[in-house]
């Protein structure tokens, strides 16, 4: 048998109706399953972040649950491709360790107590000091940590411990809460004197009186005052230390597409960087450009090849929520060892691309990986214009430029005319790189073209360090903008492009702006590229998928035109014939329906067509033809009620009631909750 095992790609520095994050109702953690509630306030209380209680608390079912504390952990894995948990299995020790030793003196168990806390969020200390036994000093513990800067922490800082009134549980102590004076017994001097509580201190022991003020060594203050940046350190950065390294954004998609991605994809969640850009074509229709780059592309190996699949799954609804396109795409991958060789240490960036008509919409799209069940996910708003009016399209900013396409002239992602652009979705360049701009303008009036202007500004912190001004008619193509920039001469940084259109009295028309990072590093790591081009413009079936979105906006007559449009482009097309025979029904063209439908009857993609053709002559008064149609339907595709009930009615029309009974008892044998047809049922055996 061959060996089987799967090679991670890691990447260097992400149908059915959409239910909104914001839509689920959050519960209360006294709602859960004492299980459920045990895991969440007791076992990881100190580790999640607020994002994913909050979520974890929008679930519904066990099973959700169960998937989520899976995800939850294996977020956390610092070696997924282990069957050992590190991480997990020290969290637990911690936990066991707490209870044990902490907590003795107050009535909760230790992993409630500040020592227990602060035990299972940052491990246990380089060192333990400890001053139990001061006749003048309340019973302290000094805890030290270094080398915590990973997880947002100072380099070395103290945890400090006392018995307040020399009585009960350790307390947390901070120094601008309690002070000096909180730590002495017999402290007899100004209660709100810092000063004079230091220096009993440090005439006590100078360790002490030097963590009485501050918890960071060698932090320096020009008086005797407590640190403000101890209390921080104890109040947010210490809490929030375990977030420091989770992408709790697998929660939210969890919790988003909980109801669509199978079970077994659910918990394994992959960041990505994305970009979503309409362009206009030059045959006026708007396409949607978009890249996804997920953190890590997973192989699977076998004999001398490895093999990944994607699965894509896209879905545009408008605002309403209604599915206005949808589409699939299943796309294997095969490298052999020196392919794999070769982009194992590269960024990977799938590209793709589709016509959309003029709307608002929302952009759903889902990358999952058959062969590590893992999934990404791409949400953004897209707005395509339904008017001729003047308008910028957003900026996109490239790292490269083909001026010669070898595509030239056909429909791939980002290829405007002959130039292919290389956008990254992270708008990053290398300080030796060229930024290639492009844009696009829509609806300039005459007066612009000829007079108008563009100033390209690159902005640092609000201020103009560079700047260029163009006039219009200094483009040959006044639709389609490209400039590019030398970077140069720019540090390292961020900057704003903006570009704004000036009218010939020098006002601004309009402007768009896109923020980019220059690197210090002289080039920076590129992807390899999955692109999938596209048909022409002109090809029946872009045509035919701006007809059905017309059709799903319930724009019949734009609908009806461009799907004749792509029938009559090529009649031999069974689903550019269904396609219009559909909204020819819808506008009760039945007689063209059967003309197009019917010589589909002569070969075997006749199956298709019983149904449409079955309504089309039962509306047509043909009740006999039409039941043959509906017959030949059921013999092909199975029992349907619909079905069922529409033969019952053309034997009713032909006064056969002993037929028209039999299809009806027939569908409510399988759905009994028909009022209408048990009414029916009835009044044929009453009259009998």
């Amino acid at each position: 048998m061959e060996k089987r095992f799967v090679f991670f790609l890691f990447l260097p520095l992400y149908f059915i109706s959409i239910i909104s994050l914001f839509s689920q109702v959050k519960k209360s953690s006294k709602d859960l399953d004492a299980t459920y509630r045990k895991w969440l306030e007791e076992e990881v209380v100190y580790i999640i972040t607020p994002k994913e209680k909050e979520v974890f608390l929008k679930l519904e079912t066990d099973r959700e649950r169960n998937i989520f504390i899976d995800a939850f952990w294996k977020q956390r894995d610092p070696t997924p491709n282990t069957p050992k948990h590190e991480f997990k299995e020290e969290h637990y020790s911690r936990i066991k360790y707490v209870n044990n030793w902490f907590g003795k003196d107050s009535p909760g168990p230790g992993w409630r107590s500040d020592m227990g806390r602060i035990y299972i969020t940052l491990g246990p200390p380089k060192s333990v000091d400890k001053h139990e036994n001061l006749s003048q000093v309340f019973p302290l513990i000094i805890w030290f940590y270094e080398g915590m800067q990973e997880y947002g922490l100072p380099n070395a800082f103290n945890v400090v411990f006392f018995k307040k009134h020399g009585m009960g549980e350790y307390e947390l102590y901070s120094p601008v809460k309690y002070g000096p004076q909180s730590l002495l017994i017999h402290y007899m001097g100004d209660a709100t004197s810092h000063l004079n509580a230091y220096n009993k201190l440090f005439g006590i022991d100078p360790t002490i009186a030097a963590i009485s003020l501050t918890l960071i060594p060698g932090e320096s203050s020009a008086s005797v005052t407590p640190s403000l940046a101890s209390e921080i350190l104890i109040s947010q950065r210490i809490p929030s230390a375990p977030h420091e390294k989770v992408k709790d954004t697998y929660a939210e998609k969890l919790l988003l597409y909980k109801d669509i991605v199978e079970v077994y994809y659910t918990a394994n969640y992959i960041e990505n960087d994305s970009m979503v850009k309409v362009i206009q074509d030059r045959s006026g229709i708007f396409f949607v450009h978009y890249l996804v780059e997920p953190k890590k592309l997973s192989f699977e190996r076998y004999q001398d090849k490895f093999h990944s699949n994607l699965e894509i799954n896209g879905i545009i609804s408008d605002q309403q929520g209604n599915t206005i396109y949808q589409f699939e795409r299943t796309i294997p991958i095969e490298f052999n060892e020196e392919q794999i060789t070769n982009i194992k240490n590269k960024l990977f960036s799938f590209q793709d691309m589709f016509p959309l008509v003029g709307g608002y919409y929302k952009f759903n799209l889902l990358l999952k990986n058959s062969v590590s069940k893992e999934f990404t996910s791409v949400e953004s708003d897209i707005t395509i214009p339904e008017t001729s009016s003047l308008r910028m399209s957003s900026l996109i900013l490239a790292n490269k430029l083909d001026k010669k396409s070898k595509y030239k002239g056909g429909n791939k992602p980002f290829l405007i005319g002959d130039i292919q652009l290389v956008p990254s979705p992270r708008n990053d360049f290398a300080s030796l790189e060229t930024l290639y701009l492009y844009f696009q303008i829509q609806g300039l009036t005459e007066e612009l073209k000829e007079n108008g202007f563009l100033e390209y500004s690159i902005l640092k912190e609000n201020e103009k360090i560079h700047s260029l001004v163009k006039s219009i008619k200094d483009y040959p193509d006044q639709k389609n903008f490209f400039e590019e920039f030398s970077l140069s001469n720019l540090p390292a940084a961020y900057y704003i492009m903006k570009v704004s259109l000036f009218n010939k009295n020098r006002e601004e028309v309009l402007f768009e702006k896109s923020q980019f990072y220059v690197s210090f590093m002289p080039n920076l790591p590129r992807p390899w590229l999955l692109s999938l081009p596209l048909p022409s413009s002109g090809s029946p079936a872009l045509t035919n998928t701006l007809g059905n979105q017309f059709l799903n906006k319930k724009d019949i007559q734009m609908a009806k035109s461009l799907l004749e449009e792509a029938y009559y482009k090529d009649p031999n097309s069974q689903n550019f014939a269904l396609d219009l025979s559909r909204v020819l029904f819808m506008t009760k063209e039945y007689q063209r329906v059967k003309q197009i439908a019917l010589p589909f009857l002569k070969d075997q993609r006749k199956y298709a067509f019983f149904q449409i053709l079955g309504r089309s002559c039962q509306a047509l008064g043909e009740f006999n033809e039409a039941i043959s149609y509906y017959k030949n339907h059921l013999s092909y595709f199975g029992t349907n009620i619909i079905i069922l009930n529409s033969i019952g009615e053309c034997y009713y029309q032909l006064d056969n009631t002993e037929e028209a009974l039999i299809a009806w008892e027939k569908s409510l044998e399988i759905d009994p909750n028909q009022d209408k047809v048990k009414a029916l049922v009835k009044s044929i055996k009453e009259k009998k």
